[in-house]
Order: structure tokens, then sequence, then C-alpha cells
């Protein structure tokens, strides 16, 4: 070999190495890039923000730890616990103040809901107009004006009973639907997505600017009228983002109008699961999208208790048919949930690391949160006019579960062993 070649060769030799080094040095320094500090501010009880920094640290795709693989997930209710007040109740409002709901189909509130009362159809029938009774033929009803059908509608919806108190709803799973929340997805029969969204995008405005504590007329009853972002909930997500997580949102509020109100707080469209309508011919319909077992338009499952661990598993890990009712091995769930309420517990539990509850009072919830039998939950009061502590312990070995029959009973923990009646602890701040 010549001088010239053994040259050469030394020369790509040393040149690999470096090579090998700097790549080494990048990935190095990939990983050693700090995990992202959760913002202080007030709100924050004990030392959640404490918690929710470890969280982060020991889970996210910085600092010492690994940066290829799936990223960690973080899945977070919407309703009272991305804000304060419920977008769905929002845009109800909005459609009856604005006369945007359109009459049943050959004027029967029935073909609106399959568990609708005989009672609830026919008092909705009698205060709402309805084609071929002298009025014409409505593209929508006129609820802006017409106090008795906007009344009758907005019972039905917030209470779950008709204006003379008659149980509006019967027939479904109390652990896979609410039929109250399903009927708003179910009313937006007619309008294209992109009607929806503008219909959310106004309601949006209204309630963000309107003051805190604000009340708007619908029919003859004054509600509520302001919808605010929590600031926490924001910075908890920039920073998951930031730390490498995969954060999702799910509601059980029509999907189209939680698309809009996502971006508002860093989470796009593709990220937020709510109820979803069946669309045919570019409208939506008044039939509902099916999960596990339950195919499009029988209308039984929605985004709610059960129901949201299996959009969960559809969703976000790709898992098919019956398996995506049940709990996932832990590798493919969440490692970090939030929510506020009952409706919430199903996905909560499947959190393999932390959950955050906002404390509404609401008993299964607060029961398992309180009993913390793994040492994974917290508990903080809402960030936005917390309840004040409950007085009185929570129900969990009698009445704090809510059975698929709508029975109630004891709350169990996993190994089958009942939680005892627990204290409201966190004061309100």
């Amino acid at each position: 070999m010549t001088d010239l070649r053994r040259w050469a060769v030394a020369a790509a030799a040393f040149a690999l190495t470096v090579t090998g080094l700097t790549a080494a040095s990048t990935t190095a320094g990939a990983q050693s890039r700090p995990c992202p500090r959760l913002p202080a501010s007030d709100g924050w009880y004990g030392d959640n923000r404490a918690r929710l920094q470890q969280l982060i640290d020991r889970h996210g795709r910085c600092g010492g730890n690994r940066t290829d693989g799936p990223a960690p997930v973080a899945v977070f209710d919407w309703d009272n616990t991305v804000i304060k007040n419920d977008v769905g109740d929002a845009t109800m409002f909005w459609l009856l103040r604005n006369s945007r709901i359109r009459p049943p189909r050959d004027g029967d509130w029935h073909t609106t809901s399959r568990h609708l009362t005989d009672e609830a159809a026919a008092a909705l029938a009698g205060a709402c107009p309805t084609p071929g009774r002298g009025t014409g033929v409505r593209s929508t009803l006129p609820t802006a004006t017409d106090t008795d059908c906007a009344d009758e509608i907005r019972s039905v919806y917030a209470d779950g009973t008709t204006t003379r108190g008659e149980p509006a709803f019967s027939g479904f799973d109390h652990r896979r639907t609410e039929p109250q929340y399903a009927w708003l997805a179910q009313l937006l029969h007619g309008w294209t997505p992109r009607q929806i969204h503008t219909f959310a995008e106004a309601a949006r405005t209204e309630n963000l600017t309107a003051p805190i504590g604000a009340q708007q007329r619908v029919g003859s009853t004054d509600v509520t009228g302001w919808v605010r972002y929590y600031d926490q909930q924001r910075d908890l997500v920039r920073t998951l983002h930031g730390a490498g997580f995969d954060v999702w949102i799910t509601s059980a509020s029509p999907e189209p109008v939680v698309d809009v109100w996502a971006r508002g707080a860093g989470i796009r469209p593709s990220r937020a699961i709510g109820i979803r309508n069946v669309v045919e011919h570019g409208r939506l319909t008044g039939r509902l999208k099916g999960c596990g077992t339950v195919r499009d338009g029988d209308d039984s499952m929605i985004t709610y208790i059960d129901g949201k661990r299996c959009w969960i598993n559809q969703e976000v890990f790709g898992v098919r048919g019956a398996a995506a009712e049940r709990v996932q091995p832990a590798h493919r769930r969440q490692v970090f949930a939030a929510g506020d309420s009952d409706t919430d517990i199903s996905f909560l539990r499947d959190a393999t690391a932390l959950r955050l509850v906002l404390n509404r009072n609401k008993n299964e919830v607060m029961c398992r949160a309180y009993d913390n039998a793994d040492g994974r939950w917290i508990v903080n009061p809402m960030f936005l006019h917390p309840n004040s502590r409950k007085t009185t312990p929570y129900p969990c070995a009698t009445t704090g579960y809510t059975a698929s029959d709508g029975t109630p009973g004891p709350v169990r923990r996993a190994d089958g062993s009942v939680v005892p009646d627990q204290l409201d602890t966190v004061p309100t701040p």
C-alpha cells in the first residue's frame, strides 16, 4: 500500500470516528434536553404541581429519558376540567336563542332519540310547531320567539324531564350513555359540520366575552352564560406537549363543537374525541357512531363512563371490536388522565401513572380519588368558583356507584372490597 493510500484510509477512518462521535453527541444532547417546567400559578393545591412535574420528568421524552418509541399519552376530559362550565350547554343555549334547531322527521320527536319517553315526545310535540298543523313547513323551530317550545327543549335537555316533571328518557345503559348529552348531538341533524363549527364559534365568542357569573335568558329561564379556559390547565397541556406527550381530549359534547373549543387550549381537532354523528350526504343525521361492539346507528354508547374508555382505546390506541370495551395492558393505556365527574371514572382509572380530579363533589369519582388505593390520585379544587367543602361524607359504601340499570350501590375497589365513606378533605382555596 502506498503512503498516499495509507493516508487516505486513515483519514477516512478518522472521519467515520468523528461522525460517530458527533451522532452520539447529538443523541445524548437530545436525551439530556431538560424537561419543561410546569409554571407556578395560584390554584394548584398542596403538592399537586410537584406531582405533575414528577410525572413529566419521569415519563416525558426529555431529560435522561428515551426519546424513541411511542409518545406517552395524556387524556383530559373537557367540560369543567379544561374549562369552567360546559360547551355543550353553551351550544344548546345558543341554538335555542337563535332558532337553529330543525324540527323532527315527520313531526315525530321519537326520531330524535330512541330513548325519548312517550311523555317527552308528546310534551315536545305539544309545545313546538309541527309541519302539517297549520304552521307550514319550517326549516328550523322558532325557539328564539316561541317560549313554550324553547322551555320544553331546554327542560328535556338540561333537566332530563318535561316541564311537567315527567321523565324524558328511559331504557339505556347508565354506564355507556347519557341520553340528555346525546340528544344535543342528535338535534344537530340536517346541518353540515362547517355550519356547526360556525354555531360553536358564535357561542364560544359570546361565552368567553360575557362577564364571569353572567346569565342568559333561554325561553323563560335564566341559564349560565359564560365559559372560561382554566389557565392552569392550558399551562399543563403546553408543558406536556413540550415534554413530548401525545395529548388528547375526550368529551360528552358533540365532536364538531369540541373541535372549535379545543384549539384555544392548544389541542388540534384530530386529538379531540366527542360524540360523533353518522354523516350522510355531507350532513349530520340524528344517528350516532358506535364503538366496540356497538354498531353505528344503535345510539347506545357515547363518550360517557365506559364509553369514554372504548373511544379512547379505539381512537388513541387503535383497539377494535369487543377488546376496545375492556381495560388494556399498561403499555396500551394513557399515562395521565384528568377529569371532574363520575362520567370520567373509567378512563381515569385506566391511567397508569397519575390521575388528576377537579373536585365538583361527584360521588363515585371522589370516593375513588380520596380512597386513593394505589397512591396515584390527586385532588384539586376547581380553579374558578370552586365548590365549598362537602359537609357530609361521600356515600361510598352504600350508594356512590351507579350500575348499568341505574340502581345505586357501593363503590368497590379492583379486588372487590368496598370503599368506605370518604370525607371531603381538600379545602376551598
